[in-house]
């Protein structure tokens, strides 16, 4: 009889610990509010009695809806992993899309911008973004080898470089390039200065990464580069850093990925990228939500086509690592 109670305790404390935390759940749920509105579009006859009882159809609605996603959580757990991934990328799009339609959105207005909105914002977004990637992963490069370096000049200048452009926010250094610049006689472009400012600042944080991925490398791989009679630059580029891309690259393409939005910053200046295209486009007719919406679809296809992109990187610097 003992040796059963001892048994069956964990079950039982896990039910009574799963119970105490639905009860828990709904009563957030109930106390943030959570309108029962939806109940009386899915049942109209409880219409009436949900607008006579607020207070039950409160927590009725908060009781509905933790037996829902304790339903939802039971049949994800039948499927398959890469299933449930799916289902769960399925299910929380279609709410993203639920939320947003709530707005009474103008399907019509968004149909007739978006084409000016891709063809126009997107191309100036990506030809900003990727001369950034280029130019600030030359600069990250130069810069750790440079805080790597024992020349004394060389390291106060990576580290001066990379404190100040880490210290200051990116909108005061577009600012700064693009109006401070013309006042000593170098009159710059919004698209070149969104891009200077860009390069800056992103190959100022791009430089820790990249020295802390060739400072991961053991010193024995240096050490056995320098026996076989390779120049500290052949050293670098063929046996060191072929290594430490596996440790630079998922950080790197973070970075990547947060300059595509932060390329948004540039609007400021008047470049016709997304963000200025959204706020502008949707003035027009007071249809700010329905642009600002759109922008925010397309930036997050964009962040999604750049994730893919790593990933296969990763990939193939995994394979070359593991061999």
């Amino acid at each position: 009889m003992l040796g059963r109670l001892i048994l069956t305790y964990p079950v039982a404390s896990q039910r009574v610990g799963a119970g105490l935390l639905l009860a828990l759940l709904a009563g957030l749920l109930y106390s943030i509010g959570i309108s029962p509105a939806w109940i009386g579009r899915l049942f109209p006859a409880t219409a009436g009695w949900l607008a006579e009882n607020p207070d039950g159809a409160a927590a009725l609605s908060a009781v509905a809806i933790t037996a829902i996603l304790v339903a939802n959580w039971k049949a994800f757990r039948l499927l398959p992993r890469r299933q449930q991934v799916v289902a769960v990328w399925v299910e929380l799009f279609v709410l993203l899309m639920l939320f947003f339609y709530s707005f009474n959105l103008s399907f019509a207005f968004i149909g007739k911008k978006i084409g000016f909105l891709i063809s126009q914002g997107v191309v100036t977004t990506l030809y900003i973004s990727a001369i950034s990637i280029a130019v600030a992963t030359f600069i990250a490069l130069a810069g750790a080898i440079a805080k790597l370096s024992k020349n004394g000049v060389i390291y106060g200048l990576a580290t001066f470089y990379t404190s100040l452009f880490r210290g200051l926010p990116l909108l005061m250094q577009i600012y700064i390039i693009y109006l401070g610049l013309p006042q000593i006689g170098y009159v710059i472009s919004a698209v070149p200065a969104g891009i200077l400012a860009l390069s800056l600042c992103y190959g100022a944080y791009m430089t820790e990464i990249f020295r802390a991925g060739i400072e991961s490398i053991p010193r024995g791989q240096t050490e056995g580069a320098t026996a076989l009679g390779l120049s500290p630059n052949q050293t670098m580029f063929l046996v060191i850093l072929p290594q430490a891309m596996r440790v630079i690259i998922p950080p790197t393409g973070n970075q990547f990925i947060a300059m595509l939005k932060d390329s948004s910053l540039v609007s400021v200046v008047g470049v016709w990228e997304i963000m200025y295209l959204a706020r502008t486009q949707g003035q027009t007719e007071f249809r700010h939500i329905e642009m600002l919406i759109t922008a925010s679809m397309i930036y997050w296809l964009l962040s999604i086509s750049l994730e893919f992109l790593q990933s296969r990187i990763e990939e193939r610097f995994g394979r070359f690592n593991a061999r």
